[in-house]
């Protein structure tokens, strides 16, 4: 049963990748995948893309509760479970934008990226320097306003695999709803990032 947290966290980086092939596929760019693929192939690709994605979210919760809960804290898990995050979520914005992303989408997708990558690469020059970043509150806020925004807009972006009308009176707030999640989550993201920033700053020239 203590192997349970770390099952759930590689489950995670697993379906993160197939998130993301189904909707590289989708878009046709999988070379002779996806190829001349009928339209219901697609809207079927779109539809497991998002239900492997919201899976994946929710294992983000239970495999942390797990953790503590049965005592399973490991070394081992507290290295999957930050990469297992930043592969689901870099994953879905790099599926989301295959699908030909709005434009209010394409900027706080890129700082979200940007801010991911340079907060791992502090954590490993840092590590270098036996500084250590241990996850904030905030940082925990910051990954579940990501997750849910990006199931909004991969539901958005997949609008029509779920044969909804195309109602503007419907589709519209919706959208208008991804987009503000999306963008307040990349505003948590980047005040995240800059906390880390400063403590490895200080941390380095103490």
């Amino acid at each position: 049963m203590k192997s349970l947290p770390n099952i759930l966290t590689s489950m995670r980086l697993v379906l993160a990748l197939f998130m993301f092939l189904a909707l590289a596929a989708a878009a046709g760019a999988v070379p002779g995948l996806s190829d001349h693929l009928e339209p219901s192939v697609q809207f079927g690709l779109q539809r497991w893309a998002l239900y492997a994605f919201v899976i994946a979210a929710v294992t983000d919760f239970f495999d942390g509760w797990l953790a503590r809960k049965l005592n399973a804290v490991s070394v081992w898990g507290a290295i999957l479970d930050p990469i297992g995050d930043k592969v689901l979520v870099c994953g879905a914005i790099l599926g989301l934008m295959s699908q030909g992303a709005q434009p209010l989408v394409v900027l706080p997708a890129g700082l979200i990226l940007f801010r991911e990558f340079t907060v791992s690469a502090l954590r490993e020059v840092g590590a270098g320097k036996g500084v250590k970043l241990p996850v904030t509150m905030l940082a925990k806020w910051k990954t579940t306003l990501q997750l849910v925004a990006l199931a909004f807009e991969l539901f958005v972006a997949a609008w029509g695999a779920f044969g909804l009308p195309d109602d503007p009176g419907l589709r519209n707030p919706m959208t208008y709803v991804a987009h503000g999640l999306f963008w307040l989550a990349a505003l948590v993201t980047l005040i995240t990032g800059a906390q880390y920033w400063e403590q490895t700053r200080k941390a380095l020239v103490e």
